[in-house]
């Protein structure tokens, strides 16, 4: 990572951290090295709801037409859509403008390649350099060669025409309660299910620019888990505020995160053949019940970093088929260039459809190891690393868990926080452990 670019983009809080003016600078360098490399003068932008994203779209959109490079503004629109849309229009490069599952004061804008993939840590890169250098050399145009703003709110149409040509079957008969965060999702999934025939409820899609992710979506489906045994639907998906995650949620009112799904659909996908290698991608924050559960079924699991596109790098060098995170982003290749919450949940609900069975059997696949999880707050997240007290919590905890767990101690690529993981068999022991750490992280 670099001083600007983190694990997904930039972020930080708009207009203290991620201000007008980066975005300018963000909007100028950026459409200026993409299209450069590809000779497509065109970009496309899109946001998720927050306040904040007409100001910086805004920015960035002037900083874009400054260099000479035409604009698509396609409003408000999902992360994933963007990345479609990018390779549909033939532009040159994509951004969107979204915090993903931060709160609301936060927003960042990440980019895409005229492939729809996201951006290599070279790119990134070489996108820094043109940012901090001491004097901006890129062309400054006038008269008729500035670049021109267009609006396309309608493109995500496209978009949602190619989820739903992505299974081969329909919805009917199934009762769906839909978690829209407030975001990006809140136009598109419900008419998107309800167009592949499915009776839709939905909550938390009246986004006002500031309740986007407040006590709703992926990160807090607890509303959602209580709609879904009240109106007895068949099952539920929550999103994140930019729409490239989904956990969903059993008849009962269980939670199924990114393992979860993941392995139900790498099962079915093994069962019809169409499972690349029997090969998985998936992250080490994913369970080890995951882990164990698909090797059983005889599919494989390569473990990479956090972060989509690390499973995308993965899946792509080795032409895999599926894989993706216990967050719930979550990539099939055959469909999609990055992470998305709408597609993973209708080939989610092709399963069901197609086995006849409920969300809950079919979550049988593997038995989840207890797994616990605290996010320390922190000024400085490496300082951690040099602290020989953390190092040694750190060590006696791997020895008390053996080959029947793990720990895994890393900083966020995305908050101010390191983030403490164990698992393994006793509950009890593990929160006792990782509370041990993350109290020697809070002293160093």
């Amino acid at each position: 990572m670099g001083q600007y670019f983190g694990t997904d983009g930039v972020r930080g809080v708009a207009n203290t951290e991620l201000t007008p003016e980066l975005a300018f600078q963000l909007g100028r360098c950026g459409a200026y090295y993409l299209t450069k490399v590809n000779g497509k003068k065109h970009v496309i932008v899109g946001r998720d709801t927050r306040l904040s994203g007409e100001m910086l779209e805004a920015a960035f959109v002037a900083g874009v037409t400054s260099v000479g490079v035409d604009v698509t503004r396609l409003g408000v629109v999902t992360t994933p859509g963007v990345a479609f849309l990018t390779t549909e229009m033939g532009a040159g490069a994509g951004v969107m403008i979204s915090a993903s599952h931060n709160p609301y004061p936060d927003n960042g804008i990440k980019f895409f390649g005229a492939d729809g993939y996201k951006l290599s840590d070279e790119s990134e890169a070489e996108l820094e350099r043109l940012i901090v250098e001491a004097e901006d050399n890129l062309p400054r145009p006038s008269g008729n060669e500035i670049g021109r703003i267009y609006d396309r709110p309608e493109a995500f149409h496209r978009y949602l025409e190619h989820v739903q040509a992505s299974i081969d079957t329909d919805l009917c008969g199934m009762t769906i309660v839909v978690d829209c965060a407030n975001g990006g999702a809140a136009n598109l999934a419900p008419r998107l299910l309800r167009d592949l025939g499915a009776d839709v409820i939905t909550l938390h899609a009246k986004p006002d620019g500031m309740n986007i992710n407040v006590d709703c979506g992926s990160t807090h489906p607890q509303n959602l888990q209580h709609e879904v045994v009240s109106r007895q639907a068949h099952v539920g998906l929550a999103f994140d505020g930019d729409a490239d995650r989904l956990v969903a949620v059993d008849e009962q009112g269980e939670l199924v995160d990114g393992d979860g799904i993941m392995a139900i659909c790498a099962k079915y996908l093994k069962e019809r053949g169409e499972l690349t290698q029997n090969k998985v991608v998936a992250t080490v924050m994913s369970n080890i019940g995951f882990m164990k559960g698909l090797e059983q079924l005889g599919i494989e699991v390569e473990t990479t970093a956090v972060g989509d596109r690390y499973v995308m790098e993965a899946m792509r060098k080795e032409g895999l088929s599926l894989g993706g995170e216990q967050s719930g982003h979550i990539i099939f290749l055959e469909h999609g260039t990055t992470g998305d919450g709408l597609l993973s949940a209708v080939q989610l609900l092709r399963v069901l459809k197609d086995r006849g069975q409920s969300l809950g059997d079919l979550a049988k696949v593997f038995t989840k190891f207890p797994q616990v999880l605290v996010n320390v707050t922190v000024k400085d997240k490496e300082s951690y690393k040099q602290s020989e007290k953390v190092q040694t919590r750190i060590a006696a905890a791997e020895a008390a868990l053996g080959d029947d767990g793990r720990v895994l101690v890393r900083p966020s690529g995305t908050e101010p926080l390191v983030r403490v993981m164990a698992e393994g068999p006793d509950e009890e022991q593990i929160n006792h452990l990782v509370a041990e750490i993350a109290t020697a992280i809070e002293e160093a």
